[in-house]
């Protein structure tokens, strides 16, 4: 297992190396100069050229690429072109507020979804399955802005039941922060339930196949102990999978939700950088979320033989 674990986290550094390289090329053959959209139009050459040697934006893309990542390494994730802040304690604080919806969402949407994907599979082709098919596809459907607009629209200005705009950190108020996550993250669970139960059903269909299923009815095992204690855990374990895989893709992808809300998250952040051609902010964000979905993965694999003891890490 240590030689496993010590592998893979081996593996992760030319993989965040590339990450890295690429933002750091694609971003800057972006049109737009940084320091023009910070200073204006009305900004004459000689001080935006003073400017941009100060944040060394005038030496070869190798060089800054090279300067960038010895500082990376110690931590140093370097300062913001727009306010000058730390990017580092940036990146830390708006994930806070990130993570909160995420893994509540991915929490939720996994508690409903794998029972809902197992019982749509021991009912197949019946009328349960095909409502519960069904749902999930038109849920899997509904584009994440969207369906959070409507919810927003509904709520929040009809009804009048949650803020529209606006955020409250947990440590200032945890019950105000509630009512701000709150359709977010029932959005990021709507969008994800339908992931999630199709594969759970899927998975759930092969399993109920299998030559063991059949011989534990045959030994007259009732059909809950059939579904809870052969079936699921085998069943469960592409599903555990494609969660590791919808956790990292949330974590790193929440920019849209996190915009129609208004919430100050690192999706949020990386937008606003995007606009501002913020180097530094852009790079700490793509790399930080290169990292989280490694490690991510690399905890899911590491939980694989779990639930699937034929699977093991070497």
């Amino acid at each position: 297992m240590g030689r496993y674990l010590l592998g893979r986290l081996l593996t992760t550094i030319p993989t965040l190396l590339l990450v890295s390289f690429s933002v750091f090329v694609l971003i800057r053959l972006v049109p737009g100069d940084p320091i023009v959209l910070m200073l204006g139009d009305a900004a004459d050459a000689e001080t935006v050229r003073g400017i941009r040697e100060a944040y060394g934006l005038e030496e070869p893309i190798y060089v800054q690429f090279g300067l960038w990542l010895l500082k990376a390494i110690s931590g140093d994730l370097g300062h913001s072109i727009s306010n000058g802040a730390a990017v580092a304690p940036l990146i830390l604080d708006r994930f806070q507020v990130s993570a909160s919806i995420v893994l509540i969402a991915v929490l939720v949407a996994a508690s409903i979804s794998v029972p809902l994907g197992m019982i749509a599979a021991w009912r197949q082709n019946s009328l349960t399955d095909i409502l519960v098919v069904g749902g999930a596809t038109l849920l899997l459907s509904l584009p994440s802005f969207w369906l959070g607009l409507l919810l927003l629209l509904l709520f929040g200005l009809k009804l009048g039941w949650v803020p529209v705009v606006g955020y409250v950190s947990f440590a200032e108020n945890w019950q105000g922060a509630l009512t701000y996550i709150l359709l977010p993250t029932v959005t990021l669970i709507l969008i994800e339930i339908g992931v999630v139960t199709r594969m759970a059903r899927a998975s759930t269909v092969e399993v109920l196949r299998l030559e063991y299923i059949t011989h534990a009815r045959a030994k007259g095992v009732s059909e809950a102990s059939v579904l809870m204690r052969h079936a699921l855990p085998n069943a469960f374990a592409p599903t555990w999978t494609l969660l590791g895989l919808v956790l990292g893709n949330l974590l790193g992808g929440i920019a849209v939700v996190e915009t129609v809300f208004t919430l100050p998250g690192l999706g949020r952040l990386l937008v606003d950088a995007i606009f501002a051609r913020d180097y530094p902010i852009i790079q700490g964000c793509m790399l930080f979320t290169a990292f989280l979905y490694v490690i991510v993965n690399l905890l899911v694999d590491l939980c694989y033989p779990l639930f699937d003891p034929r699977v093991m890490a070497e």
